[in-house]
């Protein structure tokens, strides 16, 4: 989970059983949008995101080839609480992170 996501999202996923790792939480809080996908890549973690900054990153890395675990990415008000965690659960549950690799996925679904 990128810094800007809603705590509601996050302890949402946890009380469904989905496994999450927040910024806050792998103390990265203060890195630069390219080096937090970076770390997350390093983790084999897709990214969800709230900060549009990420698809200009996600979109480069895409064109230059450049490998990235994934992004998931919903703008705050097109989106509910509710939406996300029901879409990152789905998500979390029908696929592998592999499945993402990357790829950038909008929500809602």
């Amino acid at each position: 989970m990128d810094v800007h996501v809603r705590r509601a999202v996050t302890e949402g996923l946890r009380l469904r059983s989905v496994d999450v790792l927040t910024a806050q939480e792998d103390g990265t809080t203060l890195l630069e949008d390219s080096e937090l996908l970076n770390r997350a890549t390093t983790l084999g973690r897709v990214l969800f995101t709230q900060d549009k900054d990420f698809l200009s990153e996600g979109v480069e890395r895409q064109q230059d080839n450049q490998p990235f675990a994934g992004i998931i990415y919903a703008h705050q008000l097109d989106v509910t609480i509710g939406q996300c965690v029901g879409d990152l659960e789905i998500i979390s549950k029908a696929g592998e992170p592999e499945d993402l690799k990357n790829r950038i996925v909008y929500l809602p679904l």
